[in-house]
């Protein structure tokens, strides 16, 4: 049985995360998703809380043919550290899927295989580039499924963003 783990922010869940679970599910028996930076939330760079995240994943891959498992971890300041934290608050993993190079190191070093998954349309699917259309008023819904959309309206996303960009 291989069970895959994946890990980031989703700040917000988009379609390059989606493209790239699927493709993991195609290999893999299970997979695990580290929802990354847990503790984090209500920022600019960080809006959503990590049940929100988590809300938007699992709506996103509710008709994945692979069973998965979305964990939220905080984060640790100490890498050498961090893989032993990422393993103490997860089901086991056997291979990382991740294109962090600091994620991939960290796992190839404590003997985990690593594979790097290719980066789908990443100029315009990126967290970082959804927050800045929200922001912006620009159209932004195309970047995500639609779950994440209905999510975004349920929490009122895109005000939070807004309000967490002003500063006194």
């Amino acid at each position: 049985m291989t069970r895959a783990f994946y890990i980031g922010r989703f700040q917000p869940y988009h379609n390059g995360h989606q493209v790239v679970l699927e493709e993991i599910a195609r290999s893999a028996d299970e997979i695990v998703i580290g929802v990354g930076s847990a503790q984090l939330s209500h920022e600019p760079g960080n809006p959503f809380t990590a049940g929100e995240r988590v809300l938007m994943i699992t709506q996103s891959l509710c008709n994945l043919k692979c069973p998965f498992y979305a964990i939220p971890i905080e984060d640790l300041r100490r890498n050498a550290l961090w893989v032993s934290h990422v393993i103490a608050m997860t089901p086991p993993f056997d291979t990382v899927y991740s294109s962090n190079p600091l994620v991939m190191r960290l796992f190839a070093e404590a003997g985990t295989r690593v594979f790097s998954p290719s980066m789908y349309e990443r100029d315009t699917l990126s967290g970082t580039e959804i927050r800045r259309r929200m922001l912006a008023g620009e159209p932004w819904e195309h970047l995500v499924p639609p779950s994440v959309t209905r999510v975004m309206e349920e929490i009122e996303g895109v005000a939070r963003i807004r309000s967490v960009a002003l500063s006194d």
